[in-house]
């Protein structure tokens, strides 16, 4: 009877493995096909919330639709636990923290997605990138990020800035770095994909950490980095 009964349901059993197996396969990325992999992942993994748990407090980040392929590769990395054993390993003061595992690098590079619409506010989620003389495309790392603290600009600055830079930035971009801060000389040099929606402070608290060498944190800032799943 229990032959029989195993016999019977051994078809299910196969499937059910088969699945199983299927969810655990990682999408493999390369330079070659780093445009068509991201957006099929994408497609399947439509995620734009994430939480990142660090020792002063959480901030919760919303990814921005708009810049799908920096999206797409974010939500595999966390999903992946590429970011298990990660830190905030770079901070600077007035400027931003910068976070990753240079230890697990990654061989691709993400082809950037400048949107005028997104800028580097206090609070901008962006990816960092070798410098133009290497990087003349100015394409993003594929794993270290960082998040803007920056400062706040007098409006006369903002006009100087805006016009040093090439930039043309909005009334309401304007008023935002001179009255929120941000750090506008990045802006349409990096690629921002997202931004903190709550949780502003733990930016603050972060990069007022002691350093050594300039911008090496004395103590080691480790986090935790989760996608939100969206509601059905």
């Amino acid at each position: 009877m229990i032959i029989k009964s195993l016999i019977r349901i051994l078809p299910f059993l196969i499937l059910f493995w088969s699945g199983c197996t299927q969810k655990k396969q990682r999408v493999t990325i390369t330079q070659q096909n780093v445009r068509e992999a991201l957006a099929a992942y994408g497609k399947e993994n439509p995620e734009n919330e994430v939480i990142i748990e660090t020792k002063a407090g959480n901030m919760r980040l919303r990814l921005y639709d708009e810049t799908p392929l920096h999206r797409a590769n974010f939500i595999k990395l966390i999903k992946e636990g590429h970011y298990d054993e990660a830190d905030f390993y770079r901070i600077v003061n007035q400027f931003m923290i910068q976070g990753g595992d240079l230890t697990n690098m990654l061989n691709y590079t993400i082809p950037a997605e400048f949107n005028s619409k997104y800028f580097h506010k206090k609070g901008a989620l962006s990816m960092a990138r070798l410098e133009d003389d290497e990087n003349p495309k100015k394409e993003s790392s594929a794993a270290e990020f960082f998040i803007i603290q920056g400062g706040a600009y007098l409006p006369r600055d903002v006009e100087e800035e805006e016009k040093r830079f090439g930039l043309s930035l909005t009334p309401e971009q304007k008023e935002i770095y001179a009255t929120q801060g941000g750090y506008m000389a990045l802006d349409q040099q990096y690629t921002v994909f997202g931004e903190v929606i709550e949780g502003l402070d733990v930016i603050d608290k972060i990069a007022a950490e002691k350093v050594y060498d300039e911008d090496k944190p004395l103590t080691k800032i480790p986090f935790k980095i989760s996608v939100i799943e969206m509601k059905k």
